[in-house]
């Protein structure tokens, strides 16, 4: 895996095979006092989109946190840790209502997690449109 920092459209070969690994991560937001925000998430990565996703309740603090940043997005972070590995992606999330793009999220996650979420008429997707990247193997 790549030292810090990382190229997020054009990670290493490492460095993406640690993104589809089976990890529990974090996201980290903001909140309105600009105290962190840091839940556990399940993520996907999207290099050659240049985007992370996550699954979410539309009534959560994480959403509630991402669209008090209004229109443009809001600074967060996701990054997910195995022993002495870590990587974390960077950038500007949005929250997404589209039904296709939140299928598309269900898609990934259930790629990346081995099994379907479940149902839930609440979901919203996470994107997180990426700035950067670091990581360490």
């Amino acid at each position: 895996m790549a030292a810090y920092p990382v190229d997020p459209r054009d990670p290493d070969a490492a460095y993406l095979s640690f993104w589809r690994e089976h990890h529990l991560c974090t996201l980290s937001t903001l909140r309105p006092d600009g105290s962190p925000h840091v839940v556990p998430v399940g993520v996907t990565y999207a290099p050659e989109e240049g985007l992370a996703r996550v699954i979410a309740n539309k009534a959560s603090a994480k959403v509630a946190h991402i669209l008090a940043a209004g229109s443009a997005g809001a600074r967060v972070a996701v990054c997910q840790v195995d022993r002495r590995r870590w990587a974390t992606l960077e950038g500007l999330a949005v929250v997404v209502t589209d039904p296709e793009r939140v299928a598309e999220a269900e898609r990934r996650y259930a790629e990346r997690y081995g099994r379907a979420p479940s149902p839930n008429p609440a979901r919203v997707a996470i994107e997180i449109e990426l700035t950067s990247a670091m990581g360490r193997g």
